[in-house]
C-alpha cells in the first residue's frame, strides 16, 4: 500500500521492505508543549487497539485509506508476521495533528508474550487509551496492562470498544472496571443504542448526540455518512443522559471543591468547568472517565480525539521528571519539560533496521536533541555522536534536525546505547531508573541448519537479543547448543520465523525447556574455607553462611551481622561477590536460585594472604554447601489462564485442566452471544507452564474450535515431589 501524507505531500511506503522513502523537516514539535500529546492503545488482545489507532490515523488526515487488520492493511501492523498472524507484535510509533494539537500515538502489543512492549512503552508515555470489549469488558491481558500503568502512574481514559457486536453492553463493560481492577471509572459518554441498534454517543458533560448514518454502518469507504452529525439528545435518551451527568458530576465533584460547592447547592455546572474538573481529576488519577463507540463502524473516534486533547495530560501537567548523580545516585536531579534546561532523554527502544542498522527509540524530556550532536550516556560512561534523527511512521520515517522536550523521535549513528539507558548534555550529567522487564520463561534450543549458516546465525540472534530485553541468548556447557529463552511460545515462534524471513537463516529448533528455579526450605549454617598455600603470598579466606528462605519474589538478598573489626568491610563485599556468583547454578539440577537470604555472621582473614578473590571463592563454597543442608527445592514458573467457553464444554474443559495440575480458581459467567444455550463461561486457573505446551491446539480440539484462552506467568511455586524426581540431574 503506499499513502499520501497530507502534511508533506509525499509519497510513503507503508507495507514494502525496501528502502523507505523520507520526508526532511526542521520542526521540533510544537513551540506550545501545552498542544502536545503522547499517548498510547493498551487493551486484550484483540480488543481493537489497532483498529481504532487505524481509524484515528484517517480522521486526523494521516491516511486516504483505513487500513484493515483482518486483510493485513493496517499502516501500525507493519511487520510481516503481524499481516499474516493479525495481531501487533511490537509497538508502533507515529504522530497525528487534531485541533492544532500534535499527538504522538504508539500501538502496543495485547498478547502477553510481547508484554515487554507495553512496558517500555508506559515508560515514557504521559497518557493512554484503554481499550475494552464492549462485550467481555476487562479481560486477563487488560488487568495486565492497567497494572503496568499503575505502576508508572499515567493517566488513562478508557473506549468502551465494538458496541455494534452481538451482546455489546456498555453498562456490563464498565462494571469490570470497577469489580475487576477496582478502577474509580466515569463515564462521560453513554451510547444510543447497541448491537445493530447503536447509531452514536450521548456527550454528558456538554449534553449533545453525536450519530452517525445507518447506511454505511459497515463499509470502510471514504463517504461523509462516517462524520458525525451533531444534534439534540433524542426525547427517549432524556431521562437517562440527564441522570447520567448527575452521576459524573457528583462523582467528579469529590475531586473539586468549587464543583463540589456549586453541585451541592444545586446550581447549574457549566460545560468548561466541568471539562476543567474532570482533566484535573483524570491527570491526578482520581477518575478514568470512560468513553464509548465502535472503531470498525467508525463511530466515536471524533469524540475520542477530543477528550484526548480535553483530559489526557501534555508534558506541562506533569511533575518534572526525576533521574539521578550518576557519580551519587542518593542525589535525586529534576528536569522540567524546556528547551532552557540541559538535555535529558531516555532510549526506550531498539529496533535493528536492515538499512539503517540500529535505530534507537528516544523520549527527549528537557533540552533540545540535535541532529550531529555530542551527548553523553551515563551507563556505559561514553560519549556518543548522534548521526540522524527520524520522526516514525510506523515503518515509514521523516528526517528532523532537532527534537525538544515531548518529542519522540528514533536517532542512528549511537554505537553503544540500548534499552534503558539515559543521553544527557556532557556538562550536566543525569540518569534515569533502568526499565524493568520481567524475566523469560520458556527457552528452546537453537541450531543452524547447516555450518556454513553457524556464523550467521549467532550474529543474527545477537541483533534480535539486542532490541528484545526478554530474550535470553546462552550456551549449554555441556552440549554445547545455544539456547534462546523467552516469554513464550508466541514470542519464541516469531523469533525464528524472523531469522528465516528478515535474516535469511535457516535452523532447527528443540522442544521448549522450562525456566525452573531453586530455592531451600529451611534456616541452615554452613562455613567456607579457601586457603591455598604456594610460594610467596597465598590465599587466606573464611566466612560462614546463614541460609533463611524468603517469600516468593523477593530474589536473592544478602545481609552481614559482623563488623568490620570481624574482617574488613572488603570482605563483605567480596563475599555477596561469590555468594551471588553461586545463585545463578543451585545444587539440584543447576536451575538459578531465587528467594534466599544468605547472612554473614563470622569469617577470619590473614594479614598477607587474604584477599578479594579469596573471599569470594569462599563465599561461593559456603553458599553451596548451605544450599545442600537446607533441603533444596525446584520453583516452577505458574501460568494465570483464563479459558473462555460455552457452558456444555465445560465438563471437557476441566477435565483437562485437572489433567495438567491445573487449580480452578474461578468460573465466571460473561455475556451470552444472544441466546440462552450459547452462555459464555471464564474458567480461570493457576497451571504449571509445562503442562501448557500446544494447549491451544488441545483446546481447539476439546471445544470444536469455538474455546479461547490467555495466559500469563502469575508466580513460583514448589513442584510436586513425583514430578521434581524427573529433573534431578538435568
Amino acid at each position: 500500500m503506499v499513502i499520501t501524507d497530507k502534511r508533506h505531500s509525499e509519497v510513503i511506503n507503508l507495507t514494502t521492505k525496501s528502502k523507505k522513502p523520507e520526508v526532511s523537516s526542521s520542526s521540533n514539535g510544537p513551540s506550545d508543549l501545552r498542544k502536545l500529546r503522547n499517548i498510547g492503545f493498551i487493551a486484550h488482545v484483540d480488543a481493537g487497539k489497532t483498529t481504532v489507532t487505524e481509524r484515528v490515523l484517517y480522521f486526523t488526515g494521516e491516511t486516504y485509506k483505513i487500513g484493515s487488520v483482518d486483510d493485513g492493511t493496517a499502516m501500525m501492523d507493519h511487520m510481516t508476521q503481524e499481516r499474516e498472524r493479525g495481531i501487533t507484535i511490537t509497538a508502533a510509533a507515529t504522530n497525528a495533528s487534531w485541533r492544532d494539537h500534535q499527538i504522538n500515538i504508539i500501538d502496543t502489543p495485547g498478547h502477553v508474550d510481547f508484554t515487554a512492549e507495553v512496558e517500555r512503552s508506559l515508560r515514557i508515555l504521559d497518557g493512554v487509551i484503554v481499550v475494552l470489549d464492549s462485550v467481555a469488558g476487562v479481560q486477563a491481558q487488560s488487568i495486565t496492562v492497567w497494572r503496568q500503568a499503575d505502576k508508572h502512574r499515567v493517566p488513562r481514559i478508557v473506549f468502551v470498544n465494538k458496541m455494534d457486536r452481538i451482546g455489546a453492553d456498555f453498562d456490563y463493560a464498565v462494571s469490570t472496571l470497577s469489580s475487576r481492577l477496582y478502577a474509580n471509572a466515569v463515564p462521560i459518554q453513554i451510547p444510543i443504542g447497541q448491537e445493530s441498534d447503536f447509531e452514536g454517543v450521548i456527550d454528558l458533560v456538554g449534553m449533545r448526540a453525536f450519530v452517525y448514518s445507518t447506511d454505511d454502518r459497515m463499509s470502510d469507504n471514504i463517504d461523509s455518512a462516517i462524520e458525525p452529525t451533531e444534534m439534540d439528545i433524542p426525547d427517549d435518551y432524556r431521562g437517562r443522559a440527564e441522570a447520567a451527568r448527575e452521576e459524573l458530576i457528583s462523582k467528579v465533584a469529590e475531586y473539586d471543591e468549587g464543583l463540589a460547592d456549586k453541585y451541592l447547592m444545586g446550581e447549574d455546572v457549566g460545560v468548561d468547568e466541568l471539562k476543567s474538573a474532570i482533566r484535573s481529576a483524570t491527570v491526578n488519577m482520581d477518575i478514568f472517565p470512560v468513553l464509548v463507540g465502535s472503531a470498525r463502524c467508525h463511530r466515536g473516534i471524533h469524540q475520542l480525539l477530543d477528550s484526548i486533547l480535553d483530559y489526557l495530560p501534555s508534558p506541562l501537567d506533569l511533575p518534572p521528571v526525576q533521574g539521578f548523580n550518576p557519580r551519587d545516585p542518593s542525589e535525586v536531579i529534576e528536569r522540567s519539560p524546556s528547551v532552557e534546561e540541559s538535555l535529558s532523554a531516555l532510549a526506550f527502544k531498539l529496533v535493528t533496521d536492515e538499512h539503517s542498522g540500529r535505530l534507537l527509540f528516544i523520549r527527549v524530556y528537557s533540552g533540545v536533541l540535535k541532529r550531529g550532536m555530542s551527548v553523553y550516556n551515563p551507563s556505559t560512561r561514553r560519549r556518543e555522536r548522534i548521526g540522524r534523527l527520524l520522526r516514525m511512521h510506523a515503518d515509514a520515517r521523516e528526517s528532523v534536525d532537532e527534537a525538544g522536550p515531548g518529542e519522540i523521535v528514533a536517532a542512528i549513528g549511537l554505537k553503544s546505547t540500548t534499552t534503558g539507558h539515559t543521553l544527557c548534555a556532557d556538562d550536566a550529567h543525569v540518569a534515569m531508573a533502568q526499565i524493568e522487564f520481567p524475566d523469560p520463561v520458556l527457552s528452546i534450543a537453537v541450531e543452524p541448519s547447516s555450518r556454513a549458516e553457524s556464523d550467521r546465525l549467532s550474529s543474527s540472534l545477537m541483533k534480535l537479543v539486542d532490541e528484545d530485553p526478554t530474550l535470553r541468548l546462552t550456551t549449554d556447557e555441556e552440549s554445547g547448543q545455544m539456547l534462546l529463552a523467552g516469554m513464550g511460545e508466541l514470542h519464541l515462534d516469531i523469533i525464528i520465523d524472523r531469522l528465516s524471513k528478515e535474516f535469511g537463516v535457516s535452523c532447527r529448533k528443540g522442544r521448549p525447556l522450562v525456566a525452573y528455579r531453586e530455592t531451600v526450605t529451611k534456616v541452615v549454617e554452613a562455613e567456607g574455607r579457601f586457603i591455598r598455600q604456594t610460594g610467596g603470598h597465598g590465599q587466606y579466606g573464611v566466612c560462614t553462611l546463614r541460609l533463611e528462605p524468603l517469600e516468593r519474589g523477593s530474589g536473592i538478598q544478602f545481609e552481614s551481622e559482623i563488623t568490620g573489626a570481624t574482617l574488613k568491610v572488603d570482605w563483605h563485599h567480596a563475599i555477596e561477590k561469590g555468594v551471588r556468583e553461586a545463585a545463578t547454578s543451585g545444587v539440584l539440577a543447576g536451575h538459578p536460585v531465587v528467594d534466599v537470604k544468605a547472612v554473614l555472621i563470622d569469617g577470619a582473614q590473614h594479614d598477607t594472604d587474604s584477599s578479594e578473590i579469596s573471599f569470594q571463592i569462599a563465599g561461593s563454597m559456603a553458599f553451596k554447601e548451605a544450599m545442600r543442608k537446607a533441603s533444596p527445592i525446584f520453583l516452577e514458573p505458574v501460568m494465570r489462564l483464563e479459558v473462555m467457553i460455552t457452558s456444555e464444554m465445560m465438563g471437557a474443559v476441566i477435565g483437562d485442566l485437572s489433567a495438567r495440575r491445573a487449580k480452578v480458581q474461578s468460573m465466571e459467567n460473561s455475556k451470552t452471544n444472544g441466546n440462552n444455550h450459547d452462555r459464555v463461561v471464564n474458567v480461570t486457573s493457576f497451571v504449571p507452564l509445562s503442562e501448557t505446551f500446544n494447549y491451544s491446539t488441545d483446546l481447539r480440539s476439546l471445544t470444536s474450535g469455538h474455546g479461547d484462552f490467555t495466559m500469563e506467568l502469575d508466580h513460583y511455586a514448589p513442584i510436586p515431589s513425583h514430578v521434581a524426581e524427573g529433573l534431578k540431574g538435568k
